[in-house]
């Protein structure tokens, strides 16, 4: 009797231990062929949104799906389905030397993948509020065309901006990346007179500036700018700054 109490006091201890260290186990799927299409839902008639390689590794959310499909988690936060022939699932503990990293709170960038993007931001524009859209054209990781149209609602005026810029990414694969960027295009401004005085006058601009690229899940990108705006005409001249920050994305 003694020796089945003491047996049944270690299975009361030890059982508990054994579900925590299991509970700290996480599911990955590796991917174990060349080359397998991570897809947007479980079937091939959904679009493709990562190939993924032999080695790669996945966070598996549900380990049970329809038709031999996993669902599992990409490093940028997505969703995505994967065919279960393709990848093996492995259990790794969250203290492993090798545990594959799981997704955080920033996002390794879209611009080694992406084509295009935009931003939406907002700021100051020579103390007053101003407000940019920033359409993007990617034409490789480091280097993104980018014109530009925004709002200023000055005291006396109203000035469109409006252009187009050349933007360098200082470090494409980091989820918080500098960049630098040069542009030119015009202003066109309209003053609020109700009498009538003044009229329309259109500016000539070029502008230099620089700012942060931050990446974050679901490839949400905030982006920190602050540039210098060189207006002019024929018989003008004036220095313009601009600080401001928005949300937008690539893909």
């Amino acid at each position: 009797m003694r020796a089945l109490a003491t047996a049944i006091a270690f299975a009361t201890v030890l059982a508990p231990a054994a579900a925590r260290a299991a509970e700290e186990e996480d599911a990955f799927a590796r991917v174990i062929v060349a080359e397998t299409e991570l897809r947007a839902g479980p079937g091939v008639s959904h679009r493709v949104i990562y190939r993924a390689h032999r080695g790669e590794t996945f966070l598996i959310q549900t380990r049970e799906t329809s038709g031999f499909w996993l669902q599992v988690l990409m490093a940028d936060g997505r969703t995505v389905y994967v065919l279960g022939d393709t990848v093996e699932a492995v259990a790794v503990s969250e203290n492993a030397t090798d545990a594959p990293s799981k997704p955080g709170f920033f996002a390794p960038p879209a611009l080694q993948e992406a084509h295009a993007g935009f931003a939406l931001m907002g700021g100051v524009y020579d103390r007053d509020g101003y407000v940019e859209l920033k359409p993007a054209y990617v034409l490789a990781p480091a280097i993104a065309l980018e014109p530009f149209i925004g709002l200023s609602l000055k005291t006396d005026s109203r000035r469109v901006v409006y252009g187009l810029a050349g933007t360098l990414n200082l470090a494409p694969d980091w989820a918080i990346a500098p960049f630098v960027t040069l542009g030119f295009g015009g202003v066109h401004e309209t003053p609020k007179d109700e009498q009538g005085v003044r009229s329309d006058r259109n500016w000539f601009q070029a502008r230099a500036g620089g700012g942060l690229l931050v990446s974050l899940r679901w490839r949400v990108l905030l982006r920190l700018e602050a540039s210098n705006m060189v207006l002019y005409t024929e018989d003008a001249y004036q220095n313009v700054q601009t600080y401001i920050a928005g949300l937008g994305t690539y893909f």
